[in-house]
Parts: structure tokens; C-alpha cells; sequence
């Protein structure tokens, strides 16, 4: 059974123009079955799939578009004319897919091509100036939590407000459950903890034997682990680069080119933060949030938890904002006196402050009262999954991770 992914609809729109579609993510995102996914709904005798893990289609897409376009001929596809979908897996393989796309594109314009790759970092160093205005690019993430439903076959109408009480305590354990284990869809429907485990297991070994060994080129994996495993322990926390590169036993330079590779593989995301220059507002350091949960708990115990913690909690709200609302419009706030928001949205030119608390008993309405004072923010959240907030909070608005869904979308 194929389960959509809500980038699918975005992708749609351009099926029809003369736009190379780009889909990338990390590894074991879902890109090869949403590819099956656009391809289910086209005339199947106009679509051809190569991947090229497979060394056969790789030798013939090194030839060039001439043996490519003759196999294809071969096949009995009618390339002058008819409109023919060709996805390309793994596209970041060969050694110069620029070329081979702009020829494409330019000399054969019945060819609609869709095309998909694991690692940023390494599309990014071979994609070259050439292709621009020429492709349309889409990020594919681990699930959502609204996906991570539909994966679980578990249908809410989270478009609306949920004031249900026993709806609300079935999300509430399916957002546990998601925060555990992650939106990895392999891991959503794999059934038991130990398999859950293992593929996780299986997705970080193959991403630091393939990603970064291979396509990242280097050299001491060992200091890159030590790296990874010091990250995992400090999401959603401010990065310190100088008691990175102590605890990795690694330069500072070396600690920044490893995290832009992290960030570039889909692993990490620096979270710049909030400021108006005001000199009393920290303007420099970013934090780093792990995009799936699931991941940073193996990362950080080498088993999965059955707790939720504040850390956990705090980036499950992250990928979840990120994933709908986009890393350009969210930062976090911290001034000097550590007053502090979590995350501060940018929505249509007004600044949208959330604050992120497992239980609303830890709370404090200090920050987040100074910051809707000097910005002027109207409408204030505090995320939870447990507690109430007093009635008198009148300017702050108390939401359930869920409702991200009907009240910041």
C-alpha cells in the first residue's frame, strides 16, 4: 500500500510544465515511493523508472543523454513527440548530472523529467549554475505528525480545533509514539520496538558509511561519531562549537565544516537566532535541533526510551514547524539576561512567539510577557502536552502540538 506524502499536491502543479522536478532528503525519507506515487498517477506506458544504485543504468546515464535517449528508443518509447516521464533515482551518482539534465532538458522537450537524491551536500556540489530556471526543487522529510497518522491508518481532522476529551488523550499517545520512535515511514510501520531499533540502527550506519564516507568524502569517521553523538546530546540547546571540538578532539574549522555537512544531509538544523540589533539581544549563536526524533533518540542512548522528555519534546515541535512552515520564517529569541522564546514565527510581517513546555507547571510567563511588549506580538502560544495554564493568561494561548495544525497553518 502506498501512503501520500503532502508534497505530493505542490509537486502536481508542475508535472505539466517544462520544470526538471527536484526531490531530495535524507535516505529513508520516502523519495523512491513517492516517485512511485507520481508515477501510479500517470499513463504508465509513458513513464520509465531508473535507479541508479543499479551500476547497469548508472554505465548507460555516464555515456550521455544520445545512449540514454536510444535505449529508450529501444524500449519503444516514441521520443520526438509523445510526453514521456523519465524518473531518475539517486540522481547525485553520477559524476556530472548538470550536464546530462540541461542537455536533456534543451534538446528533448517531450521528456519530462522527475528526478530524486539522498544527500543536499552532494547535489549541491554537482548541480552547477547551468541548470538555473531550469528545475523546481521540493524537500522531502520524515513524516509529520499528520503523515505520521495517515501512515498509522488513524484518521482526525486536525484542520479543526479537537476539544474532544477522549480524542485528545488518543493523540496524546500517538504523539508520544511519535516522538519516540520518529517519522522515519520504515520505522512508523515496522510493529515492534527491537525492529524499530534496528532500522533506525540500519539508517545511521548506511548514513555514515555511504553519505558521509563516500559522497562526504571523509576521512576519520571516528571523530565524526564522537561529533554526532555529542550533537544528539545538546538538541534544541545553543551550539558551542570550542566544547564540540574538546569533546570530538577536533578543530573548530573541522567541527563547522561537519555540522554544514550534517546540516546538508538532513541530520541537523542550525536555528538562527531573533534580533532587531538591539545590544541586549544575542545575535550570534544559533541552536542546533536534530530533524527526527526517532534518530536522536538512538543517537543519544543507542536504544529507544519510553519517556518523553523536555529535550525530546521541544524538537518534535521543531520538525513539526519546520516541516509545515519552513526554517525561513522561525528563529528563537535570548537576550543577555536570558530572558528566552523557543521559537518566534515571522507569518505575513507579524511575529508569533511560541514557547515549548512538556508540562505547563514550568511555565513562566516572564519572556514571553517582555517580548509581546517590545514587539507588539497579538497572539502568544505555549505548547504542551500536560497542564493547564491559569485563566488569567489572557494574552497567551495554550495549544497541544496537534493543534499546530488549525491555529499556526
Amino acid at each position: 500500500m502506498l501512503f501520500n506524502r503532502k508534497c505530493y499536491s505542490e509537486i502536481k502543479h508542475y508535472l505539466d510544465s517544462d520544470k526538471i522536478i527536484v526531490i531530495h532528503g535524507a535516505r529513508q525519507t520516502g523519495k523512491t515511493t513517492l516517485m512511485e506515487i507520481i508515477r501510479a498517477d500517470l499513463p504508465q506506458k509513458n513513464t520509465f523508472y531508473f535507479d541508479l544504485e543499479d551500476s547497469r543504468y548508472k554505465m548507460l546515464f555516464e555515456e550521455g543523454t544520445d545512449s540514454v535517449i536510444r535505449f529508450l528508443k529501444q524500449k519503444g518509447f516514441d521520443t520526438g513527440q509523445k510526453k514521456i516521464y523519465l524518473f531518475v533515482d539517486e540522481i547525485q551518482y553520477l559524476d556530472d548530472p548538470s550536464s546530462f539534465l540541461k542537455l536533456t532538458h534543451d534538446h528533448y522537450p517531450a521528456i519530462k523529467l522527475i528526478v530524486s537524491g539522498s544527500s543536499s551536500f552532494e547535489i549541491k556540489s554537482k548541480f552547477r549554475d547551468s541548470l538555473v530556471g531550469r528545475t523546481v526543487n521540493f524537500e522531502l522529510y520524515p513524516l509529520d505528525f499528520e503523515e505520521f497518522l495517515w501512515f498509522k491508518n488513524q484518521h482526525y481532522n486536525l484542520n479543526e480545533a479537537i476539544t474532544d476529551r477522549i480524542v485528545i488523550k488518543e493523540l496524546k499517545l500517538f504523539f508520544k509514539e511519535f516522538l519516540l520512535y520518529g517519522g522515519y515511514p520504515g520505522i512508523v510501520l515496522t510493529d515492534t520496538l527491537e525492529k524499530k531499533e534496528k532500522h533506525l540502527q540500519q539508517i545511521i550506519d548506511t548514513y555514515i558509511k555511504v553519505d558521509i564516507r563516500d559522497l562526504a568524502n571523509i576521512k576519520h569517521i571516528d571523530k565524526f561519531n564522537r561529533l554526532l553523538f555529542a550533537l544528539a546530546q545538546q538538541s534544541s540547546q545553543l551550539v558551542n562549537v570550542v566544547e564540540l571540538a574538546n569533546t570530538a578532539r577536533i578543530s573548530r574549522q573541522t567541527v563547522e565544516e561537519y555540522l554544514f555537512i550534517l546540516e546538508q544531509t538532513y541530520i541537523i538544523k542550525r536555528l538562527s537566532p531573533f534580533s532587531r540589533n538591539v545590544r541586549s539581544e544575542l545575535f550570534k549563536t544559533p541552536k542546533v535541533f536534530f530533524y527526527d526524533t526517532g534518530l536522536l533518540n538512538m543517537l543519544s542512548g543507542k536504544f529507544l526510551p519510553s519517556v518523553i522528555d523536555g529535550q525530546m519534546f521541544e524538537t518534535g515541535i521543531f520538525t513539526e514547524l519546520i516541516k509545515n512552515i519552513g526554517h525561513r520564517n522561525m528563529n528563537f529569541w535570548r537576550t543577555t539576561d536570558k530572558k528566552e522564546i523557543d521559537f518566534v514565527l515571522t507569518q505575513r510581517s507579524k511575529l508569533v512567539p511560541i514557547e515549548v513546555k512538556l508540562n505547563t507547571s514550568r511555565f513562566k510567563k516572564t519572556s514571553i510577557r517582555y517580548f509581546s511588549q517590545k514587539y507588539n506580538s497579538k497572539i502568544n502560544y505555549c505548547i504542551s502536552m500536560e497542564g493547564t495554564l491559569p485563566g488569567q493568561q489572557k494574552i497567551i494561548e495554550q495549544l497541544y502540538p496537534w493543534d499546530i495544525y488549525s491555529q499556526l497553518l
